[in-house]
């Protein structure tokens, strides 16, 4: 059987296939009764639009590339949600590709992406070269989300405020009597912003001299062997801030390792409230990135620009929150 055409659903509801068009459309200027008719007359027959050839005649795809630094980090869920939300309510589609893996293959992370025609870019997590973007930003808008690298003109910046998140770690322990603080850093801009803002909140209460900071890779594992040596310290420390909440969950892994009970004798903090955080037998205090709004915000600022906002690219911060759940507490 052939498939039903837009001829066809036009006669089964009585109207022209211009109308019917306007309806597939989402237009406005259509009278609610005939609306109605279009769609129910598409349903009856299984009717679905040629995806193609509107985007032909559209001169667009109604498709967003997001290009993710790294498929396994849960806390790109979040993020994802708020941004689809926003897409999908304005009748865009969202395209996945992950950059490391582009990468690995030797392939451009956007270029798959731009192969499909997407109308827009949104770059989630932190790209080894954001400048290569420019090129990319002059052809369709692109946004950064969730990442603090220098970006070229014309893009957007939607992040969380990583200092204001770092102060709150460094806080809250300090107020919880630990003076030996050692925390677990990570790379790029969000990475040194935390460090930087970690080490000024030390600096601020006297306590820089006793703030232990550790590199590491922002895994899992980085987490777990940078905790084994930080613990294998003479003065070893009575809290650890870990850069993110996968890194922190090697850090209870080495203490559980040792024979360190968290909170007890180990006070631990990541920061970007996955869902791993939220585990009732992890159950980690963490400072809540509000991921799911700066997927929100960095939507805003595609469909801005596809609405014709032109100018230099703009930078929004979402504040941070520190949820304090069962993993600090005062220092032994």
């Amino acid at each position: 059987m052939r498939a039903p055409t837009i001829r066809d659903v036009a006669e089964r509801a009585g109207v022209s296939k211009s109308l019917v068009s306007l309806v597939l459309r989402g237009s406005d200027q259509v009278r609610p009764e005939k609306r109605d008719a279009v769609l129910r007359a598409a349903r009856e027959l299984g009717y679905r639009p040629n995806a193609a050839a509107r985007s032909l005649s559209e001169q667009r795809t109604r498709t967003v590339g997001v290009l993710l630094n790294d498929l396994r980090n849960p806390w790109f869920v979040d993020l994802l949600d708020g941004l689809n939300s926003l897409l999908h309510a304005n009748g865009l589609q969202m395209l996945l590709a992950d950059a490391r893996l582009n990468r690995r293959t030797g392939q451009d992370p956007a270029d798959p992406l731009l192969d499909l025609r997407v109308d827009g870019l949104v770059v989630v997590g932190t790209l080894p070269d954001p400048a290569a973007l420019g090129g990319v930003a002059e052809r369709i808008p692109v946004v950064l989300a969730g990442s603090r690298e220098p970006a070229p003109p014309g893009v957007d910046v939607v992040a969380g405020d990583d200092e204001r998140g770092a102060r709150l770690v460094a806080e809250h322990l300090i107020g919880l009597g630990h003076r030996r603080i050692a925390h677990i850093a990570g790379y790029g801009a969000v990475g040194e912003l935390r460090r930087r803002s970690f080490e000024a909140t030390m600096r601020r209460h006297g306590l820089v001299e006793r703030a232990v900071v550790e590199p590491s890779d922002m895994t899992e594992e980085g987490g777990y062997r940078t905790t084994v040596r930080l613990l294998s310290r003479p003065e070893r420390p009575t809290a650890v801030f870990a850069v993110n909440d996968i890194a922190a969950i090697g850090v209870l892994s080495a203490a559980e390792e040792l024979g360190l009970r968290v909170p007890r004798d180990l006070s631990v903090v990541g920061y970007d409230n996955t869902s791993i955080a939220r585990l009732r037998h992890v159950w980690l205090t963490t400072v809540d990135n509000t991921s799911h709004e700066v997927g929100r915000r960095a939507a805003r600022c595609l469909l801005e620009r596809f609405e014709g906002a032109g100018g230099a690219g703009r930078i929004q911060l979402a504040t941070p929150t520190l949820e304090i759940r069962g993993s600090t507490a005062t220092a032994p």
